[in-house]
């Protein structure tokens, strides 16, 4: 598959990128993405949520009422999860939601991913981008020529650029991260995947490696 390279005036520049297809035009494996994704999410939970049982519960430990006749449950001190105000039964305890995924399934994963952006046209090459300061509307200028500003867009940059990611960290819409970052997450969250013509040949040696053959 082959891409016309833009420049940062949305202008063909007559040079052209081929898209591997062992990357870009593959079959599709949605399971794959789905443990991708699945995972991803997992590991941004802090899990460090916490509800007090009955024995953490500061309170008398007298036992209100008799055992049996009362015609209720039975219940021991204030502190019983069947009345108002007591303990929780099963609480939330803190606990690590990460799990293992093979290095395997998540390339597929990534290789799926992208090859979904690729058959829907909603990838874009564009020459690599040289700012000189930190300029938000300069960026928002060039989004307008590329015709991607209206949409929610992940750029992808070779190495991190501190002046690229600080002009694009305010717009809500817009993600800068590296090839090396790149996850399927990010990459379906995004309407619009912008590459700039040096990442596209970082993300092939990255999922083409001799290990994930």
């Amino acid at each position: 598959m082959e891409l016309s390279v833009l420049n940062i005036k949305g202008e063909d520049t007559g040079r052209k990128v081929t898209l591997n297809d062992s990357i870009f035009d593959i079959k599709v494996n949605d399971h794959a993405i789905y443990l991708d994704v699945k995972q991803y999410l997992a590991n941004q939970r802090q899990g460090t949520h916490k509800a007090k049982e009955r024995s953490e519960l500061s309170g008398s430990t007298r036992k209100l009422i008799r055992q049996k006749g009362g015609g209720g449950a039975r219940r021991g001190d204030i502190n019983s999860p069947v009345l108002v105000g007591g303990a929780r039964v099963f609480g939330p305890k803190p606990r690590d939601y990460s799990f293992k995924l093979n290095k395997k399934v998540k390339i597929l994963a990534r290789k799926s991913a992208l090859t979904y952006k690729a058959r829907t046209n909603e990838i874009i090459v564009v020459e690599d981008i040289v700012m000189d300061t930190p300029k938000t509307k300069e960026f928002i200028s060039i989004t307008k020529n590329l015709n991607v500003n209206d949409k929610k867009i992940l750029l992808v940059l070779s190495e991190y650029n501190k002046i690229i990611y600080l002009s694009a960290r305010n717009l809500q819409k817009t993600n800068v991260i590296n090839a090396s970052e790149l996850n399927t997450y990010k990459i379906l969250d995004a309407a619009g995947l912008v590459l700039t013509e040096s990442s596209v040949a970082v993300i092939e040696k990255l999922l083409t490696h001799k290990e994930y053959k």
